[in-house]
């Protein structure tokens, strides 16, 4: 298997570069040279199957010969064997055609920790064999940046470097990251959005002499690994509730990472019917899909945090197949988006992607509304992005856009936004055990402006210090 750039500016790289590197060396994103195919038979074979062995199955498709389908094994038993719940991505079915997809039983209690564990177990084994040392950088909007720290924090070869907007992540998610004490692990909150934290990664990645320096590499969903590992539970879920017949998945997402694991799950003959993507206000991949219009607008603060985003990396991987792989067109189109800040997509463009993808976008009001609605009619709380997809699954079905089977995915422990879950249920979210004392804990963060310049001379401070002997 070979990884191209979506601009195509770098020759074919291998599964083991791709992890290690995350974003390419031209700016673009990788994408597998073609799509490996899962027949029916072997999806139909799923069923009887445990999550590990599935995972390791669909991995093995993308990593090559830098990790041996045997010992994908073993990693996949042992990071998805230490979840709370046996069946590592329960079903909870809340209709008759419907059903809830729990992706909270990780250690961070949020769907990143399905790929970031792998990853860490990934990292380890091949620094290990190459004798190297990384410096990750990664950009949260609230999750992304605990399941890096739990999963890279025992690391002997990896620094962790986590940016954050200062005061728009929910106390919990922060604490889940700054309480960590570990001395490979730096936290850093950025005085601006998620949007500003994300440019910055992207701007460091850009300095090819601090990359070097560093040894910078990237588990943002930028990075190819992460969403192999997610495509996974898109192929368990279909297998649990379906007999080969279409099933639709509405999915909340800011960056368009997870939703488009599932669209690489639908290329490799997964039958999906629709990827239903479900926004909060910050709407700006709503309007690509419904509109045409991908322009960012200012991101304002909600309760489902993790999606307030208005810059979706992963639409360029999306654009690329568009554009029939086509880098020279995409590569335009992202100069067009640089220069004027805004992409419009043509009605044949916008015909492609709606074979695949829906829309809806939900409003605060919704929002809170379908926590106190959920909670009285399921007698289950789910947390505000949970409720951001049911919202969007039950309009869309209202307008005949989604039909038949319908999987939502809970991306988070209700716990982890105790606040706003209580406001709306009257009923309050209790963490796991393990968290008991997650408040006591003290915390551990730097502070910066929302420039490159700022993070990258913090970051050469903190590894000049950690290279002292």
């Amino acid at each position: 298997m070979k990884y191209l750039s979506t601009r195509g500016g770098v020759g074919a790289a291998r599964f083991d570069d791709v992890l290690l590197t995350g974003l390419a060396g031209d700016g673009g994103l990788f994408m597998p040279e073609a799509w490996p195919q899962v027949s029916p038979g072997e999806i139909a074979k799923f069923r009887g199957k445990s999550y590990a062995d599935i995972a390791a199955s669909i991995m093995a498709r993308f990593t090559g010969d830098a990790f041996s389908h045997d010992r994908l094994l073993e990693i996949t038993c042992k990071v998805y064997g230490a979840f709370d719940h046996t069946d590592v991505a329960p079903l909870t079915q809340i209709g008759d055609e419907d059903w809830i997809l729990e992706l909270f039983h990780g250690p961070t209690l949020a769907f990143k920790d399905f790929a970031m564990q792998v990853l860490g177990a990934m990292f380890d084994d091949l620094l290990e064999r190459r004798g190297e040392r990384l410096t990750i950088i990664c950009a949260t909007s609230g999750d992304t940046g605990a399941a890096a720290i739990e999963a890279l924090k025992s690391c002997r070869r990896v620094d962790v470097v986590v940016l954050h907007p200062e005061g728009r992540v929910s106390d919990v998610q922060r604490r889940m990251m700054t309480c960590v004490a570990n001395e490979n692990v730096c936290n850093i909150a950025i005085d601006g959005s998620f949007d500003d934290c994300q440019s910055i990664v992207k701007a460091l990645f850009a300095d090819e002499a601090f990359v070097a320096k560093t040894k910078l590499g990237g588990v943002n969903s930028i990075n190819w690994a992460r969403l192999a590992a997610q495509i996974v539970y898109y192929f368990t879920a279909s297998a649990a509730i379906s007999d080969g017949e279409p099933v639709s998945f509405v999915v909340p997402t800011g960056n368009f990472g997870d939703v488009f694991a599932g669209y690489a799950a639908k290329q490799m003959g997964l039958p999906i019917a629709k990827l239903a993507v479900a926004t909060n206000v910050n709407d700006i991949l709503h309007r690509a899909i419904q509109q045409g219009d991908y322009s960012p607008a200012s991101v304002s603060a909600t309760s489902s945090p993790s999606m307030d985003i208005q810059v979706a990396s992963n639409f360029e991987r999306l654009l690329y197949e568009v554009l029939g792989r086509a880098s020279d067109a995409l590569r335009m189109r992202m100069a067009e988006f640089q220069k004027t800040g805004a992409i419009a997509l043509s009605d044949d463009e916008m015909c492609a992607i709606r074979d695949d993808f829906v829309s809806h976008a939900a409003s605060e009001t919704d929002t809170v509304a379908e926590i106190k609605r959920h909670y009285r009619e399921h007698h289950a709380l789910i947390d505000p992005h949970t409720a951001v997809a049911r919202v969007a699954a039950q309009r869309l079905r209202d307008v005949k856009e989604l039909s038949g089977k319908v999987v939502t995915l809970s991306t988070a422990h209700p716990a982890k936004f105790p606040d706003v879950v209580e406001r709306a249920a009257g009923a309050h979210p209790a963490l796991p055990s393990r968290y008991s004392d997650l408040f006591d804990r003290p915390e551990h963060m730097a502070t910066s402006p929302a420039t490159a310049a700022a993070v990258k001379a913090l970051m050469l401070d903190r590894l000049r210090d950690r290279a002292q002997p």
